[in-house]
Formats: structure tokens, C-alpha cells, sequence
């Protein structure tokens, strides 16, 4: 809801895509205002991760992070090609990366196809980075080259992340692409990957007290999803999934009647809240992961 006399806030998803060294992450920083935690370049198997959220007086951006988009040479480039299609068509817009001192290529044709494919009616806008490395002459061929690959329907940013240059322009263009709502996340938030890991550990802690040796390396816990409570801004879903080895210790972490797992939810729910400052209903599911300690492809997947 809007003060009498001001724009109503704005409040939605952004994810940034691109080649490789396109200069996604320092802008990432430079929109938060501060270094935010960046994620491993490990595959990703979980539901997007938040690398950064953006604050102003009128709109909140938050930027989530992906595997990002690229030609696949293998089924596992194949299986992240397709995780990051549910991604792509939930956010709200899509900042496509391309520096201004490189001609466009095969790679930023082929990423743009791509969206047009898995997320077409997600809208793009074009951010040209690395403005501070060429001539204003060079700069306006760049502008027009990625303004007839994108269309005339679609903005074009410069920006210079380093030097600071046109950030607020972008800020300004991302927050009118962004739905009407309120803050998704409280303002001094600017990542939540420490509470993220925070929070499993919460879990884990929890999960683990009373089991003696029984569970401590066999156990893990990952934050698959941390999302708003319709309609309410004081409130925050958070589902998490507890990995075991064996079915046997999923018994054991369930309890009888789910007991236990109810219990190990009551207690670190309440370290989540004072954690995040705000309520929570957690979610809590067990799943087996056979041998994962084993396994270096699930030991990635689980963040080890």
C-alpha cells in the first residue's frame, strides 16, 4: 500500500543471465550496495538460491541465482539446462548480460533463443556492462547492435558496475518491470545465504540431539525454499529436506507417528525466527540418499 503522493512499492524476482565474465556478479554487488556471498559455480539441484537483495524506498528487487544457461555437452549440462527453466518463467524480468566491449556472438544468440523458449512471456531487458572500457563512439554501436537483437520492445541499459556509472538507471528500469507488492524480505536483509546455512544447521542441531553417535555424519540438511506468506508480509514459508543414508535412519529421524520429526521442527523453528526476525511455518521432509557420504555427485548436491 502506497503513502498518499508516492508510487506504490514494487516488489519482484530478477535473475541475470549471460556468457561467462559478463560481469553478472559485480553487478549484483553494486545493485545491493555492499559484496554479497557468491554461490559455488557447483551445480545447483535445489530450487534457486537468493544471491542478493536490492532496497530502495519504493521497490525491492531480489536477485536469485541459477546454473545459468549454456550449450550442454553432457547430460549433466543437459539436466541443468532444464533446471533452470522453472527459474527463468518465475521470475518477474530477466537482465541479459552482454559487455559493451565485446561484439555480440553465437553464445549471446543462443542464451536469448533459449529464454524465448523456456520463458516467453518473461520479460528481458538488455544490460550492456563494462561501459567504462571504450569510447562513447563504440558504445552507441554496442547499444543499437544489442537493441536489434533484443527488439525495439525491449530496454537497453549501460551500466558501469565498477564505476558506478547508470547503476540507479537500472535499479529504476528493473523496479517499474517488477509487479505492485510489498517487501518480500525485511530491509536489512542483503543475502540470505549465511541464514540459509544457518537455518540447516538449526535443523541439524535439532535433529541430532538426543541420537548420541548414531545419525552425526549420516545427516544432512538442505533449505530447498524460503518463500512469502500470501498476503501476509510478516510471515515466511521455509521448506527444508533432511538426508539420510539408509531408510532405517529415516525411521529413526521420523519417530513413531512423526513424533520426532514434529519435534525437531518446534524446537528450531524457534532458532529461525529469532534468526530471521520474523514468523515461520517450517516444513520438514526426510528423504533417503543412499551412501551419499560416498557418492561425490550427491555429497555436491547436498553442499558438501
Amino acid at each position: 500500500m502506497s503513502t498518499p503522493g508516492q508510487p506504490p512499492h514494487r516488489s519482484g524476482f530478477v535473475a541475470f543471465v549471460g556468457r561467462p565474465n559478463t560481469g553478472k556478479s559485480t553487478l549484483t554487488n553494486a545493485l545491493v550496495g555492499q559484496k554479497v556471498a557468491i554461490t559455488s559455480s557447483r551445480p545447483q539441484t535445489t530450487r534457486h538460491t537468493i544471491r542478493g537483495i536490492v532496497h530502495r524506498p519504493h521497490a525491492q528487487l531480489v536477485l536469485v541465482d541459477t546454473p545459468g544457461l549454456h550449450r550442454p555437452r553432457t547430460l549433466l549440462g543437459q539436466r541443468l539446462n532444464d533446471l533452470v527453466k522453472d527459474t527463468y518463467s518465475e521470475v518477474d524480468v530477466i537482465g541479459l548480460c552482454i559487455p559493451a566491449d565485446e561484439k555480440i556472438g553465437p553464445g549471446d544468440r543462443w542464451i536469448l533463443e533459449q529464454l524465448r523458449v523456456v520463458a516467453p512471456s518473461t520479460r528481458v531487458i538488455g544490460v550492456v556492462t563494462k561501459i567504462d572500457k571504450l569510447s562513447k563512439a563504440r558504445l552507441m554501436e554496442q547499444l543499437l547492435a544489442v537493441s536489434a537483437l533484443l527488439g525495439p520492445e525491449n530496454d537497453v541499459v549501460p551500466v558501469s558496475a565498477v564505476k558506478g556509472q547508470q547503476v540507479e538507471v537500472l535499479v529504476d528500469v528493473l523496479s517499474k518491470a517488477v509487479p505492485e507488492g510489498p517487501m518480500l524480505y525485511p530491509a536489512d536483509e542483503h543475502t540470505d545465504e549465511n541464514d540459509t546455512h544457518m537455518m540447516a544447521e538449526l535443523i541439524r542441531e535439532a535433529a541430532l540431539e538426543g541420537l548420541g553417535d548414531e545419525l552425526p555424519h549420516s545427516l544432512a540438511v538442505v533449505i530447498e525454499e524460503i518463500t512469502p506468506r500470501d498476503g501476509r508480509d510478516d510471515f515466511l514459508d521455509v521448506h527444508g529436506v533432511l538426508y539420510v543414508e539408509r531408510p532405517s535412519q529415516k525411521s529413526i529421524v521420523i519417530g513413531k507417528g512423526g513424533e520426532r520429526l514434529k519435534d525437531v521442527g518446534t524446537r528450531s523453528r524457534a532458532g529461525i525466527e529469532a534468526l530471521l526476525g520474523t514468523r515461520v511455518f517450517l516444513n520438514l521432509h526426510v528423504k533417503v540418499a543412499k551412501d551419499w557420504q560416498r557418492d561425490p555427485k550427491q555429497m555436491g548436491r547436498l553442499g558438501f
